[in-house]
């Protein structure tokens, strides 16, 4: 029998081993591979889908998937992937020795889907500088099988503080009336499921030539269709495509890039990347995990539309009417002939989710994807205890078949998961370019001038002549070649406008506007001809 004293030490130690017990539960660990999964569609292709390989388009709704900026959390909203078509091509690959891509054996044996592609639209990444609430729009591509990057015209996807080397810039700036920042183009106010327009053709800016490496006359370019703007932005230098063949002394890829081939597209998704997440145990040893709220922008029914009006274009939408305009025909508007366009009928499916490398159960319970009327697409939400309308399940307990959705009010206390906040993002380094290069020889025409934006940063930006911005100074191409283009893009600036609908509005909705600071006037003497070149973007 136990001693008055005995007992009192025994009461002492097992209330400090529940004590001990409870500061674990209590102390929640942090880390990545929160959240893992594509939410996305496929468009059912046309039945000439040679024939419609010109251009892609559709609107795609904007909001902000958290409250407040998050550290190291990157999701994309619904956008899509084009990539040239080389189905010919069944055996040889495409990625040479050297190149990151022809590290991943999975790709083999063509390597055709990491290739080239450009992949931009709506987003969070990680590595953005400057936070603001709601997502911003970049137009990344990669040229080189993922060796790198080009998200503007100037610099990488965000992977850089300082300006792409010359010999990698790839975009040539074409709008005089709107700045593309490194960072990406932020939004006005608070989105909440307005929609933003966008669409990709290819536009024969320059005949095709043959300087030593063979290139073709497809430069990708970038529409935007919003509230305050609605045109085209830039284009893809059709180079950009062609160098990799004589890159790597590769004959085989001459003709196989995007400037070249038909591009292809075969849906789109939300690329779910990196989600921070908390894990933590419970006093009986079950572990749980917790993400960060991400909403949804749904109606009184619980459903959210995410994208609408996905479209193909042939090139008899924009493509033969521009040649022929740039040739000395009759003026072309810009306006995308429908006769050549597909409006595409959706499909979809239920996704698959993991954490941690462990699938995730139970979130198709709350929610599902689906599609609307054909050719709209989104997301519907259940009556299910597990989580509110809108609202991803953000709790998850351990089980033999993975990890499990549950609600709130099933996370053990103990946990303290429920009061864990996620660390916010901070402020990015400055984006800098170079005073020497393709930035100075020739160089600016007039600024520097700046601009502070809604995300908190000061853009700084100046003028150059179309022809003499940076990304074209690193070919050798003659002044009659210039001149030509020079003198094409002062058309454009002449009689193309920013509130002409290029795209058809959409099908419902409205649309989002595009923060005003971006939109900019060209100096007098400047109003045609000349081009808004951002050289930084730092914290105010």
């Amino acid at each position: 029998m136990r001693t008055p004293a005995a007992l009192i030490l025994a009461l002492l130690g097992t209330h400090a081993a529940a004590q001990e017990a409870a500061q674990v539960a209590a102390d929640p660990t942090l880390h990545s591979r929160g959240l893992h999964g594509y939410i996305g569609f496929s468009a059912i292709q046309p039945p000439d889908r040679a024939r419609y390989s010109a251009g892609i388009g559709f609107y795609s709704a904007v909001w902000s998937l958290t409250d407040q900026p998050l550290a190291n959390f990157q999701i994309g909203l619904a956008s899509t992937w084009i990539m040239p078509d080389n189905s010919d091509n069944t055996d040889t690959p495409l990625a040479p020795e050297g190149t990151l891509a022809r590290t991943w054996p999975e790709r083999g044996p063509t390597w055709d889907s990491v290739f080239q592609t450009v992949e931009g639209g709506i987003g969070y990444w990680a590595r953005n500088h400057f936070r603001y609430g709601p997502p911003k729009f970049s137009m990344n591509a990669t040229p080189q099988c993922y060796d790198y990057e080009v998200g503007s015209p100037g610099w990488s996807f965000f992977y850089s503080n300082e300006a792409l080397p010359d010999n990698q810039l790839g975009i040539a700036q074409l709008s005089n009336r709107l700045l593309i920042p490194p960072d990406g183009l932020p939004f006005e106010g608070q989105p909440h499921g307005e929609f933003l327009g966008y669409t990709w053709m290819a536009l024969p800016f320059t005949d095709p030539s043959d300087d030593g490496t063979p290139t073709g006359d497809q430069s990708w370019t970038c529409f935007l269709h919003t509230a305050n703007f609605k045109g085209p932005i830039a284009y893809y230098i059709p180079e950009t495509w062609s160098k990799i063949g004589e890159i790597f002394d590769e004959p085989f890829l001459h003709g196989r890039g995007l400037d070249a081939r038909p591009g292809i597209a075969g849906g789109g998704a939300m690329e779910i990347n990196t989600v921070p997440r908390f894990d933590a145990e419970a006093t009986d040893g079950t572990l749980y995990s917790k993400i960060p709220a991400l909403r949804f922008p749904v109606d009184d029914a619980g459903e959210a539309v995410l994208v609408q009006d996905v479209t193909y274009y042939a090139k008899s939408a924009l493509y033969d009417q521009f040649k022929a305009w740039r040739d000395g025909g009759p003026a072309c508007s810009g306006i995308l002939d429908q006769r050549g366009a597909w409006k595409c009928q959706l499909t979809t499916r239920t996704t698959r989710y993991d954490q941690a490398g462990e699938p995730l159960r139970g979130v198709e319970a709350a929610f599902d994807t689906k599609v609307f009327d054909g050719e709209a697409w989104g997301l519907e939400w259940f009556g299910s205890d597990i989580t509110e309308a809108g609202l991803f399940p953000q709790y998850f307990k351990q089980t033999d078949e993975g990890r499990t959705a549950i609600p709130a009010s099933h996370v053990p206390s103990e946990t303290g998961l429920l009061q864990q906040q996620f660390p916010l993002a901070g402020t990015g380094a400055e984006y800098t370019s170079p005073t020497t290069g393709a930035w100075a020889e020739p160089g600016p025409s007039t600024g520097p001038f700046s601009v502070t934006l809604l995300d908190g940063s000061v853009v700084t930006y100046a003028w150059y002549r179309f022809v003499d911005q940076p990304s074209f100074q690193q070919y050798g191409w003659s002044e009659e070649r210039k001149a030509a283009l020079q003198a094409l893009i002062e058309k454009i600036h002449a009689e193309w406008p920013i509130d002409r609908n290029y795209m058809p509005p959409p099908t419902s909705g409205e649309l989002v506007s595009l923060d005003p600071a971006l939109l900019v006037t060209p100096p007098a003497g400047m109003e045609a001809g000349y081009v808004p070149i951002v050289t930084g973007q730092a914290a105010r």
